[in-house]
């Protein structure tokens, strides 16, 4: 299904190299005003860099086609296109009958036959991220109103790690400030360095993107099955690349015991009820507990690399080695920042709408 959302139902159409992509929300209630502008901006945040991105230079320009009029939302379903103008098929033939290693030519052709549009990646491509950009910046326009803010950025490229905690300010401003997108602007230069080194290789690193959320009204979520780390998770696998995903301590939960983990409540001003660590990550039985979202996301290394690999010749039924051309990223990490955050604000609307936290 190219769906997701109950109240807030987002569906993403096109591929790679069609000559659209975009997407379609449902749910978004007449009357509200859209800053195109800002919808833009946030698209762009996902274009490549250069030196540390793909060559492939796309206008991404946002076109609403339905569901606006004079930058107002009419009530009907708000209908998206970005086109695609940058297009090179010439190099992706060959792997119809020769799957790239960590590519999901294989399994789709198993399941879609010679249909599959295997140009650029086609649906499984990075690209279908912008479209997803779009109708998140749609999404956070909508958790301004009730006060709630998303800042994501790039904690570790490769080897290289930011171990730090930042604040919601520092990430929203520094990371506007470097290519990777880093919350530390001395770490970032060792972030690109460990990019451009791999990609002087003809090899490629993956990473982690951090996410945090602040104002979250407690009990967002829709026990038992539409939890809110549930449904992130679930959004966040729907991110090409994507590996893993971990709530607050995470995978580290296994080594603490329950008295280091537990996080103790308190007091604060007289009428709010916060803990004083957050090693939940703001999320407990599936609902906001009042403390930020805070959530990480692994990224493989991405896929396409200029080294020789094994693979094998689906036509004869014998090994092959393989050598792929064309134009991708070294490191897709960066670039994902932007969807990371889109797709947290579209999860968090769609619980928020179905919570009524939004009237």
């Amino acid at each position: 299904m190219n769906t997701i959302g109950t109240r807030f139902r987002v569906t993403i159409f096109g591929a790679s190299h069609d000559t659209c992509i975009g997407c379609v929300i449902d749910g978004i209630p007449a009357g509200i005003e859209l800053d195109l502008d800002y919808i833009q901006k946030e698209v762009d945040c996902r274009k490549p860099v250069a030196l540390i991105g793909t060559p492939r230079k796309e206008e991404d320009k946002v076109e609403v086609l339905a569901g606006l009029k004079d930058e107002v939302t009419t009530g009907i379903p708000l209908v998206i296109q970005i086109k695609n103008s940058n297009t090179d098929s010439s190099k992706y033939e060959k792997f119809k009958i020769i799957p790239r290693p960590g590519h999901a030519d294989f399994p789709a052709f198993e399941k879609y036959g010679p249909a599959h549009d295997i140009r650029g990646g086609g649906q499984f491509s990075g690209r279908m991220t912008a479209p997803l950009t779009a109708a998140g910046a749609i999404a956070k326009e909508m958790l301004l109103g009730i006060d709630v803010k998303i800042a994501a950025y790039t904690q570790s490229i490769g080897s290289i790690d930011d171990p730090a905690e930042h604040t919601f300010k520092e990430i929203k401003r520094e990371t506007k400030e470097n290519p990777v997108h880093a919350a530390d602007p001395e770490i970032a230069l060792d972030m690109l360095n460990e990019i451009l080194t791999a990609k002087d290789d003809g090899d490629s690193v993956g990473g982690i993107v951090r996410c945090l959320t602040e104002g979250l009204p407690v009990g967002v979520g829709e026990p038992f099955f539409d939890t809110l780390d549930g449904e992130i998770a679930k959004m966040m696998f729907a991110i090409p690349g994507v590996k893993g995903i971990e709530f607050g301590a995470g995978f580290k939960a296994t080594k603490m015991r329950g008295s280091i983990h537990n996080d103790p409540y308190s007091v604060v001003d007289d009428y709010l009820i916060k803990t004083d660590t957050n090693n939940a990550g703001g999320v407990l039985g599936g609902l906001s507990n009042g403390m930020p979202l805070d959530f990480k996301v692994a990224f493989k290394p991405t896929a396409s690399i200029f080294k020789e690999q094994k693979s094998v010749n689906l036509g004869k039924m014998e090994k092959e080695t393989l050598l792929i051309e064309g134009r991708h990223d070294p490191c897709i990490v960066p670039r994902a920042v932007a969807p990371v955050e889109a797709a947290t604000a579209i999860v968090l609307t769609d619980l928020c709408l179905r919570g009524d936290f939004i009237a």
